[in-house]
């Protein structure tokens, strides 16, 4: 084989020092848009949580300045500023400058922490176009400067203070980040997340930028974090049942609370770090919660001798669960830490849970029949479930090979290449199946408005026909059959009228995905569709649409601006529609006052529409606002509109 020409030892790339973060940021953050700029706070503000959880802080301050920085400040033992033995620079400068320098690998630094990596700080410097680094240590205040990563001089000592602890100021480069704005609710979550997870601490963002500035302290820590989640539902009983217990080397802390709902909320975190996908001391919280109800009922004859034992899932309906671990070693599967694999946890919460809440149970006996009786109506509720899902099974309703007749599917088979309007009424329905581009775009008219499977059982659900059509024509089956791998359209558009009617037959469609498909929501397959408010007809015969208010003024003052500058004449007295030149102005009050072609050009034809994707960024909020808008608190929802109403600019009445 031949040599391929210029390529030799020169053609390597070798990077040094922090060169490999600046060249490929994405490795470290996860990506330079908004997600990797807020990143940069994280890494920073995790050092100082770890301080507290090892008992040496109590206090941390983010403030996002005026001039866009952010500084970071906590009252810990500082970063220790003598000489690094390996490296004969500072240790300041050492951990602001060398990959994988840290306290968090079993030298002593840290007995638990939530970084594992030594990454952190480093990475941020180089993501910066300036950094300051202040420690307050001994009596003394020692200034450290870096641009771009490198230091502008070494450590110095610049004065006295009666302070402890380490101030962090960056400026993030804006040649690196697409963005460099940093949002002040997402600072506000993610410190009232660390406050409710590190007992204690006080925690503070102010924003110079707004003049605002909110505070967080939960003495309950977890069992504070557990009535958060519950705020506004019905709960079974108004006391958390809470433990915090160390074994061995590990401190376990539980938070249990059940209320009125048919979903289970858990939360599992290690270290502070979020663990969304569970892992051994999730594992071992459901063995020994199954265990001990199951005996309590057995004991106390709330469970008859030849009845079976309750699942799993009956115990854990209504559930609202935190569980919080904290060791020395941390196995994470993967570097994003979603599952933790220590399997000496699984036994350590599984004895502190079996123990403490058998002793719960047994001197709360009100509370524990109720808890009981709750699972025991799950369990009926499950059998009825399953009852109905054979039976439209049998019918050929869920599987098989027949899709849902009112489906106008497309003739694609590829589902990346594949989208399924799900439309409101037949008569929007029919403009869309004429209008569409059938090789790769389905049509699902939806009747009425869907059942709102907040307060629906999955027996009911299944005795609904839209929603039993929705579940075939997308092919992942619900609940225990419920897979991705059978999704058959990777774009899942949701298209409803602009009015009330169409904004709550939409809320309904969020509401069961988000319940019942979450995936297709975290994977991006969800999507808004977005139909112009007005059309506006010039006297030409020429259509122009406009999706807001301001858009269509925008049009309207464009139109006026260019008639002027041809020179024709415009009289003031005439209204803007005369001004503009137009023959008429229709807003359109649903998508069945469009043809087919208007509905194409407009909604559904990928070069001209406007797609609005669903994320979930904050599940917690998302849970609270379902809760209120489609749960059975009339006050909750009251209070919401009362609440937003100012806020409202378009009203359909």
């Amino acid at each position: 084989m031949a040599k391929q020409k210029g390529y030799d030892s020169g053609s390597i790339q070798v990077l040094e020092g922090l060169e490999p973060v600046r060249k490929r940021p994405g490795m470290y953050i996860g990506g330079t848009g908004r997600d990797g700029l807020h990143h940069l706070i994280k890494e920073v503000a995790d050092n100082s949580v770890d301080e507290a959880i090892a008992g040496h802080a109590t206090r941390l301050d983010i403030t996002l300045m005026a001039d866009g920085g952010v500084r970071v400040e906590d009252d810990g033992r500082g970063i220790p500023v003598d000489k690094h033995p390996k490296t004969k620079k500072s240790t300041v400068e050492t951990v602001l400058t060398v990959l994988h320098a840290g306290g968090k690998f079993g030298g002593g630094g840290y007995k638990v922490s939530s970084g594992l990596h030594g990454v952190g700080i480093s990475v941020v410097n180089a993501l910066s176009k300036h950094l300051k680094v202040e420690v307050y240590m001994d009596g003394y205040t020692y200034v450290q400067e870096f641009e771009r990563g490198a230091p502008l001089y070494e450590l110095k000592k610049t004065g006295k203070t009666d302070k402890t602890g380490t101030c962090i100021t960056f400026y993030p480069d804006e040649t690196i980040f697409e963005m460099i704005d940093f949002e002040y609710e997402w600072v506000i979550d993610y410190l009232r997340h660390q406050a409710y997870l590190t007992k204690g601490i006080k925690a503070s963002v102010t924003d110079d930028r707004i003049a605002q500035d909110y505070g967080f302290y939960f003495d309950g820590g977890i069992k504070s974090y557990v009535k958060h989640l519950n705020l506004g539902k019905d709960v079974v009983d108004d006391e958390v049942f809470y433990v915090d217990k160390t074994v061995e080397d590990c401190q376990i802390e539980l938070a249990i609370q059940y209320v009125d709902a048919f979903t289970e909320s858990v939360k599992a975190f290690a270290n502070n770090v979020y663990n969304p996908e569970g892992g051994t001391h999730l594992t071992g919280f459901r063995a020994a919660l199954t265990r001990v109800i199951n005996d309590y009922a057995r004991k106390n004859g709330l469970i008859k001798e030849k009845e079976e034992n309750l699942s799993g899932e009956d115990t854990r309906e209504g559930l609202t669960a935190v569980i919080l671990v904290k060791m020395p070693d941390p196995q994470f599967e993967g570097q994003t830490k979603n599952k933790l694999g220590n399997p000496e946890i699984r036994g350590y919460v599984e004895q502190v849970l079996s123990e403490y809440l058998n002793y719960y149970l047994e001197e709360h006996p009100a509370v524990a029949k109720k808890i009981v009786g709750k699972a025991l109506l799950a369990a009926r509720a499950r059998k009825a479930a399953r009852a109905a899902r054979e039976n439209i099974i049998r019918k050929g309703v869920l599987e098989g090979s027949g899709l849902p007749g009112k489906l106008a599917d497309c003739s694609s088979r590829d589902p990346s290449n594949s989208e399924i309007y799900l439309v409101e009424g037949d008569s929007a329905g029919g403009s869309a199946k004429s209008g569409r581009d059938s090789k790769t775009q389905a049509i699902l008219p939806l009747r009425g408005k869907v059942l709102n499977v907040e307060r629906a059982r999955l027996d009911k659900m299944l005795a609904n026909n839209e929603i039993v059509t929705l579940i075939k024509a997308l092919g992942v089956g619900i609940e225990e059959q419920f897979s991705m791998d059978g999704l058959r359209y990777h774009r899942i558009i949701i298209m409803t009228d602009a009015d009330v009617d169409g904004s709550h037959i939409s809320t309904l469609l969020l509401t069961f995905f988000f319940r019942h498909m979450q995936p297709i929501i975290d994977r991006g397959h969800l999507y808004l569709a977005k139909p112009p408010l007005y059309l506006l007809k010039s006297s030409g015969g020429k259509r122009q649409y406009a999706y807001s208010d301001e858009e269509r003024n925008e049009l309207i003052s464009k139109l006026v601006a260019d008639r002027k500058e041809r020179g024709t004449k415009v009289d003031k007295a005439d209204d803007k529609k005369k001004q503009a030149g137009l023959s008429d102005i229709q807003r359109y009050k649903g998508l069945g006052e469009m043809d087919a072609d208007q509905l194409w050009e407009t909604t559904m034809n990928p070069e001209n529409r406007v797609l609005i994707q669903v994320r979930l960024e904050d599940a917690e909020k998302a849970d609270a606002i379902f809760n209120k808008l489609m749960g059975t608190e009339v006050e909750l929802r009251k209070n919401f509109i009362q609440t937003h109403a100012k806020f409202v600019k378009d009203l359909d009445v």
